[in-house]
């Protein structure tokens, strides 16, 4: 998206936070246009008319390191609210002349903050006791407030926790009202949009569709697509998506590579070829996947291997449809942010996602991600904007690289078999039970370990199935699900008394961080 878009907007700056496209999802969700660009690349001569507020994310960075180099410092001076989180906080303070040091005692996790002042930024936060609980996440913090600014709230470490100038409409809270952890820190958001910034609603599923039915035209041209399709949310939305964009310029390829869920590559030909009429080219790659990863345990080379893999078929077919110059897919902004630094920013790498940091360096096809800077749920709103049915929409997400990243260790075709029993068990369970819709994902793993057991007094040594099953608003953070008593012991001995290979079964309890969703 573009600073283009004729449309008034809250300009997020990104200095490195992992949360700070939550920021961006929490105006969305408000139903105004938000757009995020880096701290590297935003210049003051790019900020238009319909830029209405600006908010300066959270950052590993200390406000010492920066400079004009790195952020251009007349952003502040335009006469536009701004409201700083965190770092950004830090930020606005150093810049209109306060003091920044390093905390005597540092932040992490949950605080108690205190109403100190009247605001409009904070109408309506507090409960009745002039309190509530935040979210910290910081060692650094302003020692010093600049002048024309007052104290708005205070926590027992942080004397200025919530910050203004009233006069130059700045704002800066050093806590993340952005996540979920904050009590009721989305009406901070809020009331900087609506109350600061006065904008009024302006963005939907609808207008979203719109928008990226435009970008794609544009984009494309006159050229034909291909896109990778697993049958996932992700890519069945970017499909209908390009069909809805440039019909008969795009070109569905789903390749089964081995190590597809059970049945999986049957569901989506009667899916996409039969119901939805998309057109799909089907790809039986089983054998070439299973050679190139026979022997790798490595989890990135595995990543590595598929995303490569991935693209050398879909080069191949370019090369036979003609005149292909791009391949859509489902890549999504959680993807990047565990594959690579997003917008320039500082952003750890944690792990490579095959269609993002797996693809080869050197490729043939320009990518095309519509999605990448969406969550999950705000893609299944979109997918029923584009009429796919609740079946679709509703799927728990499945990875690119499929069963590969849920086999530690070396890959075997007799591994794969018993993996995909264990996981269809497991699913169908959860939706006969009434679960499934009440798990964010869920899935079985066969981790690469043997241990003892006894069936009918005979000694077993077989593998061992780990289950996975959490709830998540976007797949940033997620937990597990707390299953009944009852339902773990019967989906163990289904596992177990059903599947020559597996002769025990244990539940994942930990959360997202510190764990990631998939074991690689």
């Amino acid at each position: 998206m573009s600073l283009d878009i004729n449309l008034d907007k809250i300009l997020i700056i990104d200095f490195g936070s992992q949360f700070t496209q939550l920021i961006a999802r929490r105006i969305r969700e408000l139903g105004v246009f938000s757009e995020l660009v880096s701290h590297k690349k935003i210049k003051s001569t790019l900020i238009n008319k319909n830029i209405k507020g600006i908010i300066l994310s959270g950052g590993p960075l200390n406000v010492y390191q920066l400079n004009n180099k790195i952020f251009d410092k007349k952003i502040i001076n335009l006469g536009i609210p701004i409201l700083g989180i965190c770092f950004g906080h830090q930020i606005l303070s150093k810049f209109n002349g306060g003091r920044v040091k390093k905390s005597k005692h540092r932040e992490f996790g949950l605080a108690k903050i205190f109403k100190k002042n009247n605001s409009l930024l904070v109408k309506n936060f507090f409960n009745k006791q002039k309190s509530n609980q935040v979210w910290m996440s910081h060692a650094d913090q302003v020692s010093r407030l600049p002048k024309n600014f007052k104290v708005v709230a205070s926590t027992d470490n942080s004397k200025f926790a919530i910050v203004e100038n009233k006069r130059e409409n700045f704002y800066g809270v050093q806590f993340h009202p952005e996540v979920t952890h904050t009590e009721n820190g989305k009406k901070i958001i809020s009331n900087f949009v609506f109350l600061v910034c006065k904008i009024k609603r302006n963005w939907s599923s609808k207008d979203q569709k719109i928008q990226l039915i435009k970008d794609i035209r544009t984009k494309v041209g006159t050229s034909k697509v291909i896109c990778g399709l697993s049958g996932g949310v992700d890519s069945s939305v970017v499909s209908q998506l390009l069909n809805k964009a440039i019909g008969k310029k795009l070109y569905c390829i789903f390749v089964n590579t081995g190590l597809l869920r059970k049945n999986e590559e049957r569901e989506v030909v009667e899916t996409f070829k039969k119901r939805l009429k998309i057109n799909l080219i089907y790809v039986n790659a089983e054998k070439e996947f299973i050679k190139k990863l026979t022997n790798v345990s490595d989890p990135e080379k595995k990543r590595k291997i598929i995303g490569n893999l991935f693209v050398k078929i879909f080069e191949r077919y370019a090369k036979k449809i003609k005149n292909v110059k791009f391949l859509a897919q489902g890549t999504l902004y959680p993807d990047l942010i565990e594959s690579k630094s997003v917008t320039g920013s500082q952003t750890s790498k944690i792990k490579s996602h095959h269609n993002v940091g797996g693809l080869p360096k050197k490729m043939k096809l320009k990518l095309i991600e519509p999605l990448k800077f969406l969550f999950k749920d705000e893609v299944r709103k979109l997918g029923l904007e584009l009429n796919l049915n609740k079946e679709i929409i509703s799927r728990h997400p499945f990875p690119g690289p499929g069963l590969a990243i849920r086999m530690p260790g070396i890959i075997t075709k007799k591994k794969i078999s018993i993996l995909k029993e264990a996981d269809y068990y497991f699913i169908q369970a959860l939706k006969k039970h009434g679960l499934y819709h009440k798990i964010w994902q869920a899935y079985a793993a066969l981790l690469p370990v043997k241990t003892v057991g006894v069936m009918g007094d005979n000694r077993t040594y077989e593998y061992l199935c780990l289950l996975r099953a959490i709830t998540s608003e976007d797949g940033m953070t997620a937990d597990f699900f707390e299953f009944k008593k009852s339902f773990s012991q019967m989906i163990s001995n289904k596992i177990v008394n059903s599947i020559r290979g597996i002769n025990r079964v244990v539940y994942d309890i930990t959360s997202k961080p510190p764990s990631t969703i998939e074991l690689e």
